[in-house]
């Protein structure tokens, strides 16, 4: 691996992948190579840890992820998360694909997470504090950076990029939601539902890292359409949006490396 200190670590979610074509100088492990990484099971997640440079910015990427409902324990979907997070990164940003609640989002957009709403019903912090990580009960007010937020719609406008914010909702999965359940995120203020994302932001928050995430909007959540959700269908729908991601993430690690 690249001696340097990466600067920018990145979790790259479903059908986001080809992001990694904008990496240069590419030291690529898979993650069965790696103690404490989990091999994901989900089509459009490669499982590979990938060293180099963006605009000669030196990166760390995981280019996919592993989920709760895979069967792995919390620990092991958020260990990466805390890897990256102890690297002392400039930023931590993770990425995925969601199903939109707010009518105004359409698929293939992309969106900046401003909060979440934890309907996991699950907390990686649950269980002995470890006081070297952080503290025990963390506050969560500005876990979605205000800062790299920023920076990030100061990069959409100069790319005439239209950059929505909202509030992600997670959920466990595997069941897609149901319309009822749908209903009441959009009631409680929720933008956006997947089923990854909010643990690793909790974990990462709290060792202290500077986080941001962005989603990709793949398709309208149920009852939205009268459209029957299908992974296929999202992983083909979340390619429409690699494109405006990649311009994003390129035009934030570009304006970082300046500084």
């Amino acid at each position: 691996m690249s001696p340097k200190r990466p600067r920018i670590g990145l979790v790259l979610g479903s059908g986001l992948g080809p992001v990694v074509d904008a990496i240069e100088n590419q030291i690529v492990l898979d993650y069965n190579q790696i103690p404490g990484f989990k091999k994901t099971s989900v089509e459009g997640h490669s499982g590979s840890l990938i060293r180099g440079t963006i605009s000669g910015v030196e990166v760390a990427v995981m280019q996919g992820r592993v989920h709760f409902y895979e069967g792995h324990t919390l620990d092991e979907v958020v260990f990466p998360a805390r890897v990256m997070a102890s690297l002392n990164l400039d930023a931590l940003i993770l990425t995925n694909a969601s199903g939109g609640i707010n009518s105004k989002y359409r698929p293939g957009e992309i969106v900046m997470i401003k909060d979440h709403i934890n309907l996991t019903g699950n907390n990686p912090l649950i269980g002995p504090n470890k006081n070297e990580w952080g503290p025990r009960f963390p506050d969560m007010t500005y876990a979605y950076n205000p800062e790299i937020r920023a920076q990030f719609q100061n990069v959409a406008k100069q790319l005439k990029i239209d950059l929505k914010e909202g509030n992600y909702v997670g959920v466990s999965g595997p069941t897609y939601e149901t319309p009822a359940e749908i209903n009441m995120f959009r009631i409680v203020g929720g933008d956006m539902v997947g089923m990854s994302t909010v643990p690793e932001v909790i974990a990462a928050h709290h060792m202290g890292a500077k986080v941001a995430a962005l989603s990709c909007v793949s398709n309208m959540a149920a009852g939205m359409t009268s459209d029957k959700l299908d992974h296929d269908d999202i992983k083909d729908v979340a390619l429409l949006g690699v494109e405006t991601m990649k311009k994003l993430l390129i035009g934030f690690i570009e304006q970082l490396g300046k500084k």
